[in-house]
């Protein structure tokens, strides 16, 4: 029974260690099954919204394309072929059908998709030969010249969605950096990419000249990238899993950019309405292609997500600030891990250096004796809140120690010497401020050996 305990024991650490290796590739995996090859493998039409000019006819065509496919579109009877024109401009349809016998035509907007002007010429081609005619489709909101295929600004959109993540992911690095100054940095790097994207896509003729669009691109910025540094805190070793799961796995086939959102399914339309991807995607089009129409709920969607960003960073805030006046009990948090970057680590450095490899010191100070003598030797020891040892160094020749690399965090300082009493310190490190802490050790009193009578 001994062996087999032996035994055991490499075999649950071997377990672990592949479990917390492999989960996160493994995430991504089932991810692009599920939300990619689910979403995009098999267009079809889900619930087009089609204006036809004619009341009769629209009934005769609705019943018709619902015996063809169940689902597939959604007839709306409107007086005139002028009114079902303008229902598309209006972005109250996606499509119009003016069903005049002999004149059948065909008004659509390519800015919403070419796989939708594909399909709908399809559908509608057999019918307008039904009501004696040859059809006319015509094009209501052509997109820019670059963008033949109506995908460009898609990959427009991704070059603002993904690096908005990635900063946050990079800027868990700078452990030297305060909070201050990383919402500081979030800011100006959305607002740095939203005017090179810009002018990117503007140079390429992919989208159109119409400067606001800046605007709209930054609040895309710094919707992801606050709301993801205020969920560090709170998913903690998860948060790559969490943030990348929201704003590349879920929002990408769900923002109606590469595939239409009326060709993927049910659960991917449900998300359309809510994730900033594809609400910056649907006020894009209003104001490039549209005039304006539609963009008033994606703004406001929009700014939705900056508001919670600055909420989840401002709560967190707060919450470490009422912790660390002690009006809370403190509960230790396992930190945060990204496993596709390497993070700094807790390390000492020599007791007098400013900068050494990089790293700047996020803690000093001296161990003295209580006359006020340097100690010399004395052990370190950074612990978190579950006893693990973070970092361990000795005080140099005068007494003191530097330490580096340590996350925002509370952490126990142990301060022992041979000779001396022992004494911790419970603080906590906070990102961008190099704390001085200052020990004095008393030494032990030994009790006194009796003499031998004589």
């Amino acid at each position: 029974m001994a062996d087999q305990g032996v035994e055991e024991e490499p075999k649950q650490s071997i377990a672990r260690t592949l479990a917390e290796t492999l989960w996160f590739p493994l995430f991504f995996v089932c991810g692009f099954l599920f939300c990619y090859l689910l979403a995009f493998h098999a267009p079809k039409p889900h619930h087009i919204e089609v204006a036809v000019s004619d009341p009769a006819a629209a009934a005769r065509i609705e019943a018709a394309l619902e015996k063809a496919g169940p689902g597939a579109f959604d007839v709306e009877p409107v007086a005139t072929g002028d009114a079902a024109r303008q229902a598309v401009l209006d972005r109250a349809a996606t499509a119009a059908f003016d069903a005049t016998p002999g004149h059948p035509a065909l008004y659509l907007a390519k800015a919403d998709g070419y796989m939708l002007e594909s399909v709908l010429s399809q559908t509608f081609t057999p019918i307008a030969a039904q009501l004696g005619g040859t059809l006319t489709t015509t094009d209501l909101a052509p997109t820019a010249s670059g963008d033949g295929m109506g995908t460009g600004m898609f990959y427009l959109v991704l070059a603002w969605n993904i690096p908005s993540y990635i900063i946050v992911m990079m800027l868990l690095r700078a452990v030297t950096l305060s909070r201050r100054a990383k919402v500081l940095t979030l800011v100006g790097f959305g607002a740095l990419i939203s005017v090179v994207g810009f002018y990117g896509g503007f140079a390429l003729h992919v989208i159109p000249d119409k400067p606001i669009a800046m605007l709209l691109a930054f609040l895309l910025t710094q919707g992801i990238s606050l709301t993801s540094f205020g969920l560090v805190p709170f998913a903690k070793q998860f948060f790559p899993g969490v943030a990348m799961g929201l704003f590349v796995l879920l929002s990408m086939p769900s923002s109606g950019g590469a595939i239409p959102i009326q060709m993927v399914p049910g659960f991917f339309r449900a998300l359309h309405p809510y994730f900033p991807m594809g609400n910056l995607i649907e006020a894009l089009r209003g104001i490039f292609y549209f005039n304006g129409a539609g963009i008033t709920r994606p703004i406001l969607v929009l700014c939705a997500w900056v508001l919670v960003g600055v909420l989840l960073v401002a709560g967190h805030a707060l919450w470490l600030r009422k912790k660390e006046s002690g009006q809370e009990e403190v509960v230790e948090e396992p930190p945060v891990e990204d496993p596709t970057f390497e993070m700094p680590r807790p390390t000492a450095l020599p007791a007098r250096a400013r900068h050494f490899g990089g790293l700047e010191p996020v803690v000093t100070g001296t161990v003295r004796t209580l006359e006020g003598d340097g100690l010399p030797g004395a052990a370190v020891t950074v612990t978190d809140g579950r006893g693990n040892q973070l970092v361990r160094t000795v005080s140099d020749a005068d007494g003191s120690y530097a330490l580096a690399g340590l996350s925002e965090q509370f952490v126990d300082l142990v301060i022992s010497a041979p000779g001396q009493h022992s004494t911790v310190r419970r603080l906590l490190i906070r990102e961008g401020r190099t704390r001085r802490e200052d020990f004095e050790l008393a030494p032990r009193r030994h009790p006194v050996a009796a003499r031998s009578g004589a």
